[in-house]
């Protein structure tokens, strides 16, 4: 009688695991994280990882012009762990929504106060905390699936063909 017990709970161990690896694999857009140190202040990202698989990504998949989630799903989050400035403009301390407006020529770069949403669907103007302006770069070679980093004094967006970076400092 003891032996059931054991087996269903290897059993039952066996199913939850291949479970989380296969839903792992299957995810097509899974979550990271970046995270750094500029100038003393801490920062988090998280974000979820589309990929390009053989689609246009700029321009297309991401259209020009509107409003971008900046990631997949969730809409990414970016928290600064002190008051910085972002491409000199203040910011404060707190956990914000990242959004973007992707251009040909320029970008937007938006902090928004709704942290927790999905997409930019409910995106909401009025809750914007700042906004910078950069110029898009060309990458050095072909990005695949788009990623974040906190590089030197700044944060990096990178995908496709197209590299992203605000400064932040004190």
């Amino acid at each position: 009688m003891k032996k059931y017990p054991i087996i269903s709970l290897a059993l039952i161990m066996t199913f939850c695991l291949s479970y989380d690896a296969f839903a792992q694999k299957e995810m097509k857009s899974p979550p990271a994280t970046a995270q750094g140190s500029i100038n003393g202040a801490d920062i988090v990202i998280k974000y979820h990882q589309p990929s390009a698989r053989g689609r246009t990504i700029m321009g297309e998949l991401v259209p020009y012009g509107k409003v971008w989630r900046t990631g997949a799903n969730n809409a990414t989050t970016i928290e600064l762990s002190k008051d910085v400035k972002v491409e000199g403009q203040s910011l404060k301390k707190g956990k914000y929504a990242l959004f973007t407006i992707p251009g040909e020529d320029e970008w937007v770069v938006i902090f928004n106060k709704t942290d927790n949403q999905w997409g930019a669907f409910n995106y909401d103007e009025d809750q914007d905390v700042l906004r910078v302006t950069v110029k898009p770069q060309k990458t050095g070679s072909y990005v695949e699936t788009f990623t974040i980093n906190v590089e030197g004094e700044g944060v990096v967006l990178d995908w496709e063909n197209t590299r992203i970076k605000f400064k932040v400092s004190e």
